[in-house]
């Protein structure tokens, strides 16, 4: 049964297609991401990923080491689908306010989508046991990149003397800090989730009061 699907795939005993090659791919991938959300990373093994995705161990570690090599590729897709289609018509237009809050929303709604809820409650929950799962979420770099944009546009009002910040990295990561922390804290079960409205208000006057504490003193 294991290799039905890879044998029909296959043409006078060949490989996949590359279209099936990348249906496989991914179809582990969504396996894997099921039983790691539902199940907990320790819980989780190969054995399991390769009978629930109907495949073989060959093909499996044809495409991936380890298990720490599939969560790594978990991690990855999720981030990626997580960043905006487009950037452009973010940085078009507006105050640094405006900009600011149109990427601060962005950022608390992609934090706060269930996959990204998923992975930092698996994270929480098994990282001491597990320290290769935080180091995944390290290696993608997307809060890395958040903050350089943020700290570029700081930057860019500091020369233009609209506000006073020494540190535009340390006062981006603040920012979002400030912008995520309380949201997050409360969407993963420590207090009630917040409402849309409530995310508006939250994200417009976090973007004032962090605004209101760069500029001039």
């Amino acid at each position: 049964m294991k290799e039905k699907a890879e044998h029909t795939a296959r043409r006078a005993g060949g490989r996949p297609s590359r279209q099936r090659a990348e249906q496989i791919g991914a179809q582990i991938l969504d396996v894997a991401a099921e039983m790691f959300f539902s199940q907990g990373y320790g819980s989780t093994s190969i054995e399991a990923i390769v009978g629930r995705a109907h495949i073989s161990k060959r093909t499996f570690y044809a495409r991936f080491k380890d298990k720490a090599d599939v969560f790594r590729a978990v991690v990855h897709r999720v981030i990626e689908r997580l960043r905006p289609a487009s950037m452009e018509g973010l940085f078009e237009g507006g105050t640094c306010e405006v900009i600011l809050h149109r990427l601060a929303a962005i950022i608390l709604r992609a934090s706060l989508t269930p996959q990204a809820l998923y992975l930092h409650r698996l994270i929480l929950a098994e990282s001491g046991r597990f320290p290769e799962l935080a180091l995944a979420m390290n290696a993608q770099g997307a809060r890395a990149e958040a903050v350089k944009l943020i700290a570029g546009i700081l930057q860019d009002e500091t020369k233009a003397c609209r506000l006073e910040i020494d540190k535009p990295e340390f006062a981006a990561e603040q920012f979002l800090q400030m912008i995520t922390s309380i949201p997050l804290r409360r969407a993963l079960g420590l207090g009630e989730a917040m409402t849309e409205r409530e995310l508006e208000v939250w994200t417009k006057d976090t973007v004032a009061l962090f605004l209101n504490g760069c500029r001039g003193r």
